[in-house]
């Protein structure tokens, strides 16, 4: 069944907790899920993670676990108890065990989690797939394919025939599958759960062991027989011939289609996630603290020497510095950001575009076009390259926040359709292979640095592409060239603890501190 990117699925969200969008958040929707399997009923969790991923070295420090354990508990994303789900699973009598193990696969970011009560035993296997996606790969050992964006149904039985004929004459659905395997299911896509007098009748057929229900984890669902409008800059451009509309405007159409809501409701939708990230910059620049964190609020002495004149000249670069690290440390004290595209790189595209606007007095509307116009660049990326780090590096999350950003500043400062895809293509060029090394496995530094390269970056190719810079390579080819750029980054410098800066001495005696702090949420698991 074809899906496509969402603005707010894939590029623009999840609302959230947490150092990173792959770990807490992705964490969490796979342990939503996993409650569900389980009818909420959860006394014994295994999880295992493979030495050669990702996940093997950076599960605790970077938040998997306190996603995971908020999931299992039924949270949200954004809920301001994660930092102490840990807690929260003894309270429920929830015991769990982590272990590294050769479990295969391949993916750097594969979970696979054995849960268990005094009735049953289930399994599920899943990959967090960057900004917060996930897709479950298997249950009970059986093969699946899920995003967590249907209402999916269960329905475990040996004698699938019969069943399936009376399903697709009784109930709407997207799609039915059956899953053979040692514990065998009919799988239901649906845009909702059955209706309550099928699902009794089908559980007293004798052909049918039980039924589990899994509720949507994403905002907005897929549906059968999806269709977009483009799905490609090029496509995109033949969409527009002869209707000479601006990359927002392209964009509403897109998620439109997308996600079968209205024009007024795609930009209310974006004008909810702009309050957030606005709130997120407000609170950093009064001051963050958290005790599991290498840097303190940088911004803050930033803005000390920005309101001295004891920095060099620039507005708007230096209001974006200021707020980009704002975001970012707001992000690292736990506090609500929003993953645009990921967590690691939140700062870079809200600080560009709220430092721009800000600096040349625009109206939020403007201010919304401006994030639907990145978001749309962003859809390209998710559809063809990756916002995951451990799939493509920081070139995955900083850049493509850059490339995103540089396409919006060109349409807040009037630039026409081809110059904000040529900004689009110029910083996305600049970013190519930068690797992913975060120092003391927290995704603080030199995160922070590479989002305010990136933020920057993005106001001067903004700028090149007003003045008709030459982009030579088209932006999709650009995208395609970070996906094979990424895939040619060595595993050690993708997010995984092994290479670059984090391995440095400094960076080890960094990393050997944390770990010395008694009582540390991150460590303690």
């Amino acid at each position: 069944m074809s899906t496509y990117p969402s603005i707010f699925n894939d590029v623009i969200g999840p609302v959230m907790r947490g150092p990173s969008s792959s770990h807490c958040a992705a964490s969490l929707r796979i342990a939503r899920l996993c409650r569900d399997l389980m009818d909420e009923n959860i006394k014994d969790i295994l999880i295992e993670f493979d030495p050669n991923g990702s996940l093997a070295t950076t599960h605790k420090s970077q938040g998997s676990d306190m996603g995971l354990f908020g999931g299992f508990l039924g949270w949200e994303a954004h809920d301001e108890r994660l930092p102490q789900s840990e807690k929260y699973m003894a309270t429920a009598g929830i015991n769990v065990s982590i272990q590294i193990v050769d479990i295969g696969n391949g993916h750097p970011n594969l979970y696979k989690i054995t849960l268990h009560n005094n009735k049953e035993t289930r399994k599920l296997t899943a990959i967090s797939t960057g900004g917060g996606m996930i897709e479950v790969i298997a249950i009970d050992d059986v093969h699946v394919s899920m995003a967590g964006d249907y209402y999916e149904t269960l329905i475990y039985c040996k004698e699938p025939e019969n069943i399936i004929a009376f399903l697709k004459s009784s109930v709407p659905f997207d799609a039915i599958e059956f899953h053979k395997g040692e514990i065998s299911f009919i799988e239901i896509k649906a845009q909702a759960f059955l209706d309550e007098a099928i699902y009794k009748e089908l559980l007293a057929m004798e052909a049918v062991s039980f039924i589990k229900q899994l509720q949507p984890v994403l905002p907005v669902m897929a549906r059968k027989d999806l269709k977009v409008p483009f799905i490609s800059c090029n496509e995109m451009m033949e969409y527009n011939a002869g209707k000479n509309k601006a990359l927002w405007q392209l964009a509403v159409d897109y998620e439109m289609a997308r996600g079968n809501i209205s024009a007024p409701e795609v930009f209310e939708k974006m004008r909810a996630i702009i309050h957030i990230m606005g709130n997120a910059i407000e609170l950093g620049l009064k001051g963050t603290h958290y005790e599991d964190r290498i840097l303190g609020s940088q911004s803050l002495q930033f803005k000390e020497k920005l309101e001295a004149n004891k920095l060099i000249g620039g507005e708007t670069n230096n209001r974006i510095i200021m707020y980009v690290s704002a975001m970012m440390e707001v992000k690292s004290s736990m506090g609500v950001i929003v993953a645009a595209p990921t967590a690691g790189s939140c700062g870079a595209l809200p600080g560009a575009l709220f430092g721009t606007a800000h600096s040349i007095q625009l109206h939020e509307d403007e201010l919304v076009k401006a994030m639907l116009s990145a978001g749309l660049i962003g859809v390209f990326i998710a559809a063809h390259a990756t916002f995951a780090a451990e799939v493509g590096g920081c070139m995955a999350e900083t850049g493509s926040g850059g490339g995103m950003a540089a396409a919006a500043i060109v349409e807040m400062k009037g630039g026409t359709l081809q110059q904000s895809i040529a900004a689009a293509s110029l910083a996305l060029q600049n970013s190519l292979g930068i690797i992913c090394d975060p120092i003391g496995n927290r995704v603080e530094a030199p995160c922070l640095g590479r989002n305010v390269m990136a933020a920057t970056n993005a106001v001067s190719c903004a700028n090149m592409a007003l003045s008709d810079y030459e982009q030579l390579i088209p932006l999709d080819e650009v995208i395609e060239t970070m996906k094979a750029v990424g895939d040619q980054i060595h595993h050690t410098l993708r997010c995984t603890n092994l290479g670059g800066l984090s391995i440095t001495n400094a960076a080890k005696k960094i990393e050997a501190m944390l770990e010395e702090v008694p009582g540390k949420f991150f460590k303690s698991c």
